[in-house]
């Protein structure tokens, strides 16, 4: 059904559409970075419980071939914060942004429903339900509202000002890709162990959906109190890190690079005041 859609959705004799790249390209990660995650984590895979390293190796190998796959024809950002960072950094153009960004979600839920299919007796044998959740979104590792928001912006500035600082470089014809994949690698052994690196918000709540709407045998809650985490920090990692390349990198400070990062700031203390109300009530709970 998924590859019907994208047949009907390209025309006969005409070069694939930016949109299209981006619906498919996001697509491909999702089958290839959910892939990894759920077969790793799912009872009765061969690769059953082989680890971080394979999850961020395939996650950074993901990255690669999708951005192989469709970079000719839209840039290969598959991720709304690369989306924005690029705008704000005078790279891409504002109103393209949407459309991008649409593209993105529906490739991201279309990708995760191929995952879904792709090891359906799997969900049955796997009792734990967070785990199942765990293929297709993201969670902490501690629950702490304001360091989860905080890491998921620092991973996602990481991602956008590498890729922006690698986009900068000369390359053999044909590398960047793969340059930008060991960057993704880097980001998961190094910062990923606090939330699941989601550092890309279609590639969280595109999946997170897909969790929500499909017939996974055994699954718990979607975790949507938690869902606004790897979307809202990712966004404002990701234009701070396009603003900041401008700024620090090219000596262009515009206006909006300050009016972002006091944005960065704020959202980060009013989740610092919301995780702390939250942990009081929870302590006289259980006080009581």
């Amino acid at each position: 059904m998924v590859f019907v859609f994208f047949l009907f959705c390209l025309k006969e004799g005409e070069n694939m559409t930016p949109f299209m790249g981006e619906l498919i390209g996001t697509a491909l990660l999702i089958i290839f970075g959910a892939g990894v995650c759920a077969n790793v984590n799912l009872k009765g895979s061969f690769a059953f419980q082989s680890g971080w390293i394979v999850i961020a190796a395939g996650w950074g190998l993901a990255v690669a071939m999708a951005v192989y796959a469709v970079g000719q024809f839209s840039g290969a950002h598959l991720n709304p914060a690369v989306t924005l960072a690029l705008a704000f950094a005078g790279d891409f153009a504002w109103g393209d942004v949407l459309s991008y960004i649409t593209a993105q979600m529906i490739g991201a839920f279309l990708g995760a429903a191929v995952v879904f299919l792709h090891f359906y007796p799997h969900w049955r044998v796997t009792e734990d339900e967070g785990t199942k959740l765990g293929v297709f979104a993201t969670g902490p590792a501690i629950q702490h509202t304001a360091s989860n928001l905080l890491s998921e912006i620092i991973g996602t500035f990481i991602l956008t000002v590498g890729i922006l600082s690698i986009g900068a470089n000369q390359f053999t014809e044909g590398l960047n890709p793969f340059i930008v994949g060991l960057l993704i690698v880097a980001i998961g052994v190094s910062l990923g162990g606090t939330t699941g690196y989601a550092i890309n918000p279609a590639r969280d709540l595109g999946p997170r959906l897909a969790h929500f709407l499909l017939p996974i045998a055994g699954k718990g809650s979607s975790n949507w109190p938690y869902a606004w985490i790897p979307v809202i920090g990712p966004l404002l990692g990701g234009s701070l890190g396009g603003l900041f390349y401008r700024s620090v990198f090219l000596g262009d400070t515009v206006p909006a690079f300050w009016a972002v990062a006091i944005l960065t700031a704020a959202v980060w203390l009013v989740a610092f005041i919301i995780g702390k109300k939250h942990q009081t009530v929870s302590n006289q709970v259980d006080i009581g």
